[in-house]
């Protein structure tokens, strides 16, 4: 069991914790390469087994599906690691580790109980990334998110011992969604991939994370619900669906969002929808583009966070309304981020293209139109939000007189790297096709794929143009916009305000009345206190015991008579 990947992070977390700092940062560098070097040594047919209280655990096995993933997470935490090169903050640099290697140990997993454990790993040790940053706002925000992903964890369970107790079996593996205990992992996974109404956990509390966590967050906690979507409930109709909703519904919110993390996290729920929707298809075309999209979406969403992230650290604002002009100083930050836009709006030769073109394709091939238009629809949204807007309004639009020096020179290395390899994988996707879960019979850039993107592409820019000249794209504005969480940041504290006043009322009440009753009875109890002070036999002391019990019982049986007791 040392070349399981989980165990290198753990072991390298506790190395890096008890080496001095200046050696702390080539440890945790050193950790991903490490392991990505077992990873691709590694026996793809590994599996171990270990028996625990009568059950056969899994916590360690390896297929195509998990492989990719693996790399993936390997790849994400490399670059992370080297944009995080300045922190020197001891919980942030144990969780870089703790993180994905909890994200390895799920990915990896082939049994309920031990993906729980991961899984809730993976929840307590990203909080850091967001307490970290130590302002209230970010407090409050990781208090939210871990009890969201604690419940998540608890639902997981939960579904986890109905199938123990219905059927023995908890491996992790294809399932039906009337099967007992099924619905309760779909719950859990959900919040963790973000579905509609259980999204508000991501929007709340990755903006409030420290400019390098944020860029460790959006590459494990989500991607690891799409795959376990993927290894679970691939083909599921209703994830069609969600997938669909999940695309569209975040645009509206991101094109009216101040904050461009918070816009980054709309994006990001919208990605995942092109992945639910194409795990929902199940065709192996339709999986294949969603691992594939889940993979380029943690290097162009991270791409686009690590520049959001370097022009939090110069500036230490992340408001479109007061960002802007920074272009004059930052150029190398703004041609990078432009790299990263370009890739998650899907142009042709990025790495968008060539993912998010397979979903949109078995869509078509499913017969399932509408929803393909539905999806061009997102498609579009997504190059206004995120392709348009984050560029425009942090590095152009009106001058802010900010004049912040250009990102330090190891955040310009991770961003590099990572432009590096959306251009690679846009130019010679086939590199990547070869590791997907199935063999891969599809070319991205025929003539009808390549021009209707470019159409869509246009016509988004022009409509962009067109509102901004107009004045009818909505501005900038110094506010905090409430979807969903609304219900427990407003209506929530409201109820319990009112019950918290209704309980101090009763309490008074109550206070009032048991005063009365003692003020009546303590003259009595004085007159007859002797008789208490008396000797009692034990056979006295038995009976009114037991007369006490039967007139408990009595008024138990009678209360069972009545209607509805």
């Amino acid at each position: 069991m040392t070349n399981a990947p989980f165990l290198i992070f753990f072991a390298g977390a506790a190395i890096a914790m008890a080496v001095p700092l200046r050696w702390r940062n080539g440890v945790l560098l050193a950790v991903p390469v490490i392991g990505l070097a077992n990873l691709l040594a590694m026996d793809p047919s590994q599996q171990w087994t270990i028996e625990w209280l009568g059950l056969q655990l899994v916590p360690f096995t390896s297929d195509r599906l998990s492989f990719i993933f693996g790399v993936l997470f390997h790849i994400a935490a490399i670059l992370a690691t080297i944009f995080a090169w300045h922190v020197q903050d001891r919980p942030q640099q144990a969780a870089a580790l703790l993180y994905p290697g909890s994200a390895l140990g799920a990915v990896f997993a082939g049994d309920l109980l031990t993906l729980f454990v991961f899984w809730e790993c993976l929840a307590l040790s990203s909080v850091f990334f967001i307490t970290a940053r130590g302002t209230p706002l970010a407090i409050k925000a990781a208090i939210r998110y871990l009890v969201i992903q604690v419940l998540s964890g608890v639902l997981l369970l939960s579904g986890t011992l109905v199938m123990l107790d219905h059927s023995g079996q908890i491996a992790v593996g294809p399932l039906d969604i009337s099967q007992p205990g099924a619905k309760l992992l779909l719950l859990a996974f959900g919040i963790k991939a973000a579905f509609p109404m259980l999204h508000n956990w991501l929007t709340d509390a990755y903006p409030e994370a420290t400019p390098s966590g944020t860029v460790f967050l959006c590459a494990f906690t989500t991607k690891v619900a799409v795959y376990i979507l993927a290894r679970t409930f691939s083909g599921l109709d209703l994830l069609i669906y969600v997938g669909g909703i999940m695309a569209c519904f975040p645009i509206f919110y991101a094109v009216i969002e101040n904050d461009l993390r918070r816009v980054l996290g709309y994006s990001m729920i919208n990605q995942i929808g092109f992945m639910v929707c194409g795990i929902g298809i199940g065709t192996e075309l339709a999986v294949n583009g969603a691992v594939a999209h889940a993979f380029n979406d943690v290097l162009f969403k991270g791409l686009l966070l690590m520049s959001m992230g370097a022009v939090l650290f110069r500036t230490g604002e992340m408001r479109g309304s007061e960002l802007g002009g920074l272009a004059r100083t930052m150029p190398k930050t703004t041609g990078l981020c432009i790299v990263g836009a370009a890739s998650i709006s899907a142009f042709p030769l990025f790495s968008g293209f060539v993912s998010k073109s397979m979903v949109m394709a078995a869509l078509l091939i499913e017969h399932h139109e509408i929803l393909w238009l539905a999806m061009l629809f997102a498609s579009a949204g997504v190059f206004h939000h995120a392709g348009i807007k984050i560029p425009y309004f942090a590095f152009f639009a009106h001058d802010s007189g900010k004049r912040p020096d250009e990102a330090p020179a190891h955040m310009l290395v991770a961003m590099s790297l990572a432009a590096v390899l959306c251009v690679f994988i846009g130019c010679y996707p086939w590199l990547l096709y070869s590791h997907l879960p199935f063999a891969v019979d599809y070319l991205p850039f025929d003539i009808p794929h390549v021009v209707e993107q470019l159409q869509i592409l246009f016509f988004s820019a022009l409509a962009f143009v067109w509102l901004q000249l107009s004045g009818i794209y909505p501005p900038e504005l110094r506010s905090t916009n409430l979807d969903s969480e609304w219900l427990y940041r407003k209506v929530c504290p409201a109820v319990y305000a009112v019950y918290y006043r209704s309980a101090q009322h009763a309490r008074k009440g109550f206070y009032h009345a048991v005063t009365g009753l003692a003020g009546m009875l303590t003259p009595m109890a004085r007159q007859h206190s002797y008789h208490l002070l008396m000797p009692w036999s034990v056979r006295g002391i038995v009976m009114i015991t037991m007369g006490f019990l039967g007139i408990i019982l009595l008024l138990f049986y009678l209360y069972s008579r009545l209607p509805g007791g």
